[in-house]
C-alpha cells in the first residue's frame, strides 16, 4: 500500500521542487538595460513582488521603449526607490519556465543597479544628466599686457 500511493506522491513532489529550484537558479540570459525608472510598486495578492518599468531612450526625441522588470531583493528595491526618476543601469537575469506569476509578473529579474551620470550620444558627445548640471566656470581674466617702456625723450 505504501509503495503504491505514498512513494509516487513523494517522487512527484520531489521532481516539482527540483524543477522550481532549477528554474530559479538557472538564467536563460543576463544583461544590462539603461534608462529612467518611471514606475515601481510592490504588487500581489499573496506573493508580493516589486514590479517596475524602465523607460529606454536611444536618441533624444525618439519614442521611449519600456522594459518591464521584477525585483525580489529588498536592498535592490530600496536602491531603485532612491534613484527613481534618475538615469540608472539595471543588471538583470532572464528566467524562463516559471509556471506562475507568484515569482513575478515578468521574466526579467533585476539583481543590481548602477547610477549612470552621463548620457553618451555618440563617440565624443556626452550630455550630462540634469542632476549633474553645474554652472560653467567663469572665464579667467585676460593677462594684462604691459607695453615696453619707451625711453623718455631727451630735452
Amino acid at each position: 500500500m505504501f509503495k503504491r500511493i505514498v512513494l509516487p506522491i513523494v517522487i512527484v513532489v520531489a521532481l516539482a521542487a527540483l524543477y522550481f529550484w532549477a528554474a530559479m537558479k538557472w538564467s536563460y540570459s543576463s544583461g544590462e538595460r539603461a534608462g529612467w525608472v518611471q514606475k515601481f510598486s510592490n504588487k500581489g495578492w499573496i506573493c508580493k513582488t516589486w514590479e517596475g518599468e524602465l523607460a529606454l531612450v536611444s536618441l533624444p526625441g525618439s519614442t521611449a521603449e519600456k522594459f518591464f522588470f521584477t525585483v525580489h531583493d529588498e536592498k535592490v528595491a530600496r536602491d531603485i526607490t532612491r534613484y527613481i526618476g534618475k538615469r540608472v543601469s539595471l543588471h538583470y537575469e532572464e528566467k524562463v519556465g516559471l509556471p506562475t506569476t507568484c515569482f513575478g509578473e515578468t521574466r526579467h529579474f533585476v539583481t543590481g543597479l548602477t547610477l549612470a551620470e552621463e548620457i553618451p550620444l555618440g563617440p565624443g558627445v556626452i550630455v550630462p544628466t540634469p542632476g549633474a548640471l553645474q554652472a560653467p566656470p567663469a572665464p579667467a581674466a585676460p593677462a594684462a599686457s604691459v607695453a615696453p617702456a619707451t625711453p623718455a625723450a631727451s630735452r
